[in-house]
């Protein structure tokens, strides 16, 4: 029986040999130019294309991109109008080196500290997180934890999952107030909150409702002393929701300890609009039924064509969602890691750190501003929630837009205005946004 794989190969050579793999990918390079000089902050915000008279501070939303990955979306975009058919074919199905989305990973892999076939690629955080809840095993009786402090998207995926297989799920606090937050005491809560019958524990990297960062390592280590006791299949697994980190950290993502990691690459790490990544160990993919049918896993495909069971074990290729995508942002997910790698992660990570010290720092010494994410670098990243005495967050938010600064309110009860200040921002640019919430303040 003919594989998807030799069927391509054959069909394609027999029509138009001529245009070869190496070929197409020679025309993409031709159009991408070479990396850029990143050794200064100033030539990192040069490769952003941001209104120049406005004080960008919105990276918790979306992200601009950089010229890098606005270059290899082009090139990828002029190479599929010039020859659709063949090059979105190719560039899916061929075999490695040719085929883009084992390069993708390929890129993601670096900078991650994990292997390429452990990252399903997907559209969005929301879109991660709903392929993990919906695959995982639950059974009735069995119970998700999370907290009050993580987004819809993980809340709303929890209800989803749980409705559908008789399970429970179920939500602690954290902290009361989020500046007064301690590592030690939000590892105890989530501690203490454990059950015989709890499966998984939905958590958040960064909250994006207050700023505040929990410790992912520590909380891991934790749950690996508390499945010590327990059997494979009732072992607490760990699904992180890595919008507000990745990007923002100096941490491996496979090394922190969580079991599923679910991200957007659209926010921190500047990657093509609509792009999303999921990293898991191969046993913990392996556990997960597949939602949506792939078109990244040639077992899968080879199975299906020769009216076979599918291969097993299931792998995260069997878990990123087939269909035909905006392919020329989803192969220049790499080109955004790339940018990351050049910058490097530890800088990257050091800067935000410090202009984020900064604002907070600067914040605090406001009368009637209370800032609401802890001082302590080592439990916040890039996002700094704050209040106004007397002004609503919605109301801040466009007193700061009537002052061309770009921030935003945070989508929770309570809600508060937020900065984010991120490589591409500047030192002054972070006192004149301080500086036009104490005009508010004193308004």
């Amino acid at each position: 029986m003919t594989s998807r794989r030799q069927f391509l190969v054959r069909g394609a050579a027999a029509s138009v040999a001529a245009f070869t793999p190496n070929v197409l990918l020679a025309a993409i390079q031709k159009h991408t130019p070479p990396a850029p000089d990143l050794s200064s902050w100033n030539s990192v915000r040069a490769q952003f294309d941001l209104a120049p008279d406005w004080i960008h501070l919105s990276t918790f939303f979306i992200s601009s991109h950089p010229k890098p990955v606005r270059d290899a979306i082009a090139a990828y975009r002029k190479a599929i109008d010039a020859n659709p058919y063949l090059e979105v074919d190719r560039r899916w199905f061929s075999e490695p080196p040719n085929n883009l989305q084992f390069k993708v990973r390929g890129d993601l892999a670096q900078y991650l500290g994990g292997k390429p076939d452990e990252i399903a690629l997907t559209n969005s955080t929301t879109q991660g997180l709903g392929l993990v809840y919906n695959g995982l095993p639950l059974e009735p009786g069995d119970e998700v934890l999370t907290t009050a402090h993580d987004h819809y998207a993980q809340h709303e995926s929890i209800r989803f999952a749980c409705e559908k297989s008789k399970a429970r799920s179920r939500r602690i606090v954290l902290y009361e107030d989020p500046a007064r937050a301690t590592a030690d005491d939000m590892v105890r809560r989530l501690h203490e909150a454990l059950r015989p019958e709890t499966r998984v524990l939905g958590l958040t990297w960064v909250h994006s409702c207050t700023g505040v960062r929990i410790p992912v390592r520590a909380i891991a280590d934790m749950l690996a002393e508390a499945n010590r006791t327990r059997g494979e299949a009732e072992r607490v697994r760990m699904v992180l929701d890595g919008a507000h980190a990745l990007g923002a950290v100096d941490d491996a993502v496979a090394a922190v300890g969580c079991d599923f990691l679910c991200a957007g690459t659209h926010k921190w790490m500047f990657g093509p609009r609509g792009t999303g990544i999921v990293w898991a160990r191969a046993a913990e993919w392996a556990r997960l039924r597949p939602t949506i049918p792939t078109f990244a896993s040639f077992p899968a495909w080879d199975a299906w064509m020769e009216g076979k069971p599918p291969i097993q074990p299931v792998t995260a290729f069997d878990h990123s969602p087939g269909g035909f995508h905006a392919f020329e942002h989803e192969w220049a997910i790499g080109a955004a890691f790339q940018f990351h790698q050049q910058m490097g992660r530890a800088r990257v990570a050091a800067r935000i750190a410090e202009l984020n010290e900064r604002c907070k720092r600067s914040l605090a010494a406001l009368p009637k501003v209370r800032v609401i994410t802890p001082l302590d670098p080592k439990l916040s990243a890039g996002i700094v929630c704050f209040e106004v005495t007397g002004v609503s967050a919605d109301d801040v938010g466009k007193k700061l837009v009537a002052r061309k600064i770009v921030a935003g309110a945070s989508p929770y009860l309570p809600s508060y205005p937020r900065y984010s200040p991120g490589v591409m921002n500047t030192a002054e640019e972070v006192d004149t946004a301080v500086a036009a919430v104490g005009e508010i303040a004193r308004a």
